[in-house]
């Protein structure tokens, strides 16, 4: 059983920055793909970006390429979401999630799930 938790989230002004950071534990963190999702209010959750195990491949939505980047540190436990130039339309909760699959960009396919860190991007 792997636990998530999120955190680096909160109230940012419209062009600035965030790092979110997801720390792992319970489970082996270097044996999963992991991935952020975002679901603003009334929304769908929405998949943002995944990385594989070691880290060597990484994919991020068109939506948020060139603002958001994934990255992870094995040694720590820990994925990350740097995301830059935040819009309003950013606003919402960050989840980050475990799988066991090589790699994944659909919900289903997550095995763990954080409770979400907020964020909210003021224009």
């Amino acid at each position: 059983q792997v636990q998530l938790i999120e955190s680096g989230g909160g109230l940012v002004q419209a062009g600035g920055s965030l790092t979110l950071s997801c720390a792992a534990s319970g489970g082996t963190f270097s044996s999963y793909a992991m991935g952020w999702f975002r679901q603003a209010p009334g929304e769908e959750r929405d998949f943002l970006a995944t990385i594989t195990v070691t880290g060597a491949i990484t994919y991020i939505v068109p939506s948020v390429e060139g603002r958001f980047t994934i990255s992870r540190d094995n040694a720590k436990n820990s994925v990350y979401l740097q995301m830059n130039s935040l819009k309003p339309e950013d606003t919402a909760v960050y989840y980050c999630a475990a799988t066991r699959k090589f790699t994944a960009t659909l919900a289903y396919e997550y095995d763990y799930w954080g409770q979400g860190t907020r964020v909210t991007v003021s224009s």
